[in-house]
């Protein structure tokens, strides 16, 4: 059973539908946070979603991180009817796995489409709900990240690119936007979710054993650090919160 500890706070989660948002849409929700679930086309799933969470003042809507101007209709909604936000999980994204080494295979139509997704379509959603999060008394956003940014090795270069342009971005939102808003970035290893196509549980498993703590990273791992950077971390801005098992050492 959740608790009121996230009473009265509006949450918006960008990929809310499945993986690490779905997780953090609930964690959120049994906190006692009104979730707004972000989808790109899973429409009847989110639906069903936010029918299954505590209290019903809940609501979703579609956001393509390739098109801004859905960021811009998400922003319209909330503030017709909270005016105000005060968590933003940018969650979505996108990747393909392609070697490092195949470089043909990563062309450039797939390299523009992974940093429209990654790194533009969390600045297009940032862009839009300022005003909101600035209406907010103590208002935090959270990219999820990977730390495909600082050990350039993940499921292709332009990925790694993205998440490394996403890391200097919430620095840059960071030191600008304190000490009304907190910047964080969550940053976790290989996590157990669908996210990258052809990786299943198998592989994760041998991928943990190399790692100090020998654990898969699971979405409820991911949600747990993003709750505990909206509750705990009151002083963490323009920082990430490495949730990996320790596989980056």
């Amino acid at each position: 059973m959740g608790n009121a500890e996230l009473e009265n706070k509006i949450a918006l989660v960008t990929g809310g539908s499945n993986g690490i948002g779905l997780e953090t849409v609930k964690l959120l929700a049994n906190k006692g946070a009104t979730v707004i679930v972000g989808y790109y086309n899973g429409e009847e799933r989110a639906k069903d979603i936010i029918n299954s969470l505590p209290n019903k003042n809940h609501m979703i809507h579609q956001i393509k991180l390739e098109d801004h101007k859905t960021a811009e209709g998400v922003a319209e909604v909330i503030n017709q009817s909270f005016g105000k936000l005060d968590i933003l999980i940018n969650s979505a994204g996108f990747t393909k796995p392609v070697p490092h080494k195949d470089l043909s295979s990563l062309d450039i139509e797939l390299f523009d489409k992974i940093l429209l997704a990654n790194t533009r379509g969390p600045y297009s959603v940032i862009r839009s709900l300022m005003p909101l999060l600035e209406n907010s008394d103590d208002a935090v956003v959270i990219n999820v990240s990977s730390i495909s940014a600082f050990t350039g090795s993940g499921s292709n270069i332009a990925y790694c690119s993205s998440k490394a342009a996403l890391d200097t971005m919430t620095m840059s939102l960071a030191r600008v936007f304190g000490p009304k808003i907190r910047f964080l970035c969550v940053s976790p290893a290989a996590v157990a979710t669908d996210f990258v196509e052809g990786r299943d549980r198998e592989a994760l498993t041998e991928l943990a054993k190399k790692t100090p703590l020998q654990k898969i990273v699971e979405p409820e791992d991911v949600a747990l650090a993003i709750l505990g950077c909206i509750t705990h971390l009151k002083t963490a801005t323009g920082t990430k919160i490495v949730i990996d098992g320790g596989k980056n050492l």
